[in-house]
């Protein structure tokens, strides 16, 4: 497997890589890491079972969706594919360190700036997954209509099949749908999965987001999602204020748009994200 990753490597960069070196390094909750060197190269490289391909196919899209913006850094992918019974995807070895607030306010800055890359349809060119899940991102012109039926409705119905009990759940894309009516924001260009884990700062202070489920949809979204575990540093917020003020609402939009990470953290890991999902869904309809 290595031997062919390595191929791999040399055919994308046009220069020999030969593995000294396979280091295991964290790949989040759902793949394996390993940092891998030459004598003078070293790339992050995740594994997952060969079906997952496209999972990584997508997230190398993503990347060079979020790099084209010229607004904040990601890891570039350098190749992707299948080598023996796993699907593989190598990217840029970025050294991480510990932030500042200064790097934490220049993160909210940046990532304020790649908000700004619209379209004119909620959605994306291709399906791609949050965490493991499928993530469906078929094009559409209301946002309210988008994230009820391809965000919410989707993760119930998953959770039904898990056995997910959840409260008037066929009442709930409708709330979501009348909740949203109203508002119908710029779609611009998401992370799509945007928590603690996912971002970090590199050891010269550069901020760096990993991992996007990336997407065309509202910028809250990713707003939402970074207060949901644990929180972004009060930095992170000032700086991305000072350069893109959130609407009155979102005060309001943010649990209604958490409720899809946490769904979706039921559907993957199960436990205590149920209890966490029937107390919004509650909320929601009340």
């Amino acid at each position: 497997m290595w031997k062919e990753i390595a191929q791999a490597i040399s055919q994308s960069t046009g220069q020999k890589f030969v593995i000294a070196s396979t280091k295991s390094v964290s790949g989040g909750c759902i793949n394996q890491g390993y940092q891998v060197s030459s004598n003078d190269q070293t790339y992050f490289v995740k594994l997952n079972d060969a079906s997952k391909v496209e999972m990584f196919a997508a997230e190398a899209l993503g990347l060079q969706q979020i790099y084209a913006t010229k607004t904040i850094t990601v890891p570039q992918p350098i190749c992707w594919g299948t080598a023996g019974n796993s699907s593989f995807i190598v990217l840029q070895w970025l050294d991480l360190g510990s932030g500042s607030n200064s790097s934490w306010t220049a993160m909210g800055r940046q990532l304020a700036a790649m908000h700004q890359a619209g379209s004119s349809q909620f959605g994306w060119s291709r399906n791609n997954t949050i965490g493991s899940t499928p993530q469906i991102n078929t094009w559409m012109n209301n946002w309210a209509d988008f994230f009820a039926e391809q965000r919410i409705g989707f993760q119930l119905k998953l959770a039904q099949r898990r056995g997910g009990n959840f409260p008037e759940s066929n009442r709930v894309v409708d709330a979501v749908r009348e909740q949203l009516a109203g508002w119908q924001p710029q779609a611009t260009l998401l992370h799509g999965d945007l928590w603690s884990g996912n971002a970090a700062i590199g050891r010269d202070g550069t901020p760096i987001i990993l991992d996007p489920a990336t997407y065309y949809g509202d910028r809250e979204t990713d707003l939402a999602m970074t207060e949901l575990f644990g929180g972004f540093p009060a930095a992170f917020y000032d700086g991305y204020n000072e350069a893109l003020s959130l609407d009155s609402g979102y005060s309001q939009r943010k649990s209604i748009y958490n409720l899809y990470h946490v769904l979706n953290h039921f559907n993957l890991f199960g436990g205590g994200y149920g209890h966490q999902a029937k107390t919004i869904i509650r909320q929601l309809i009340s």
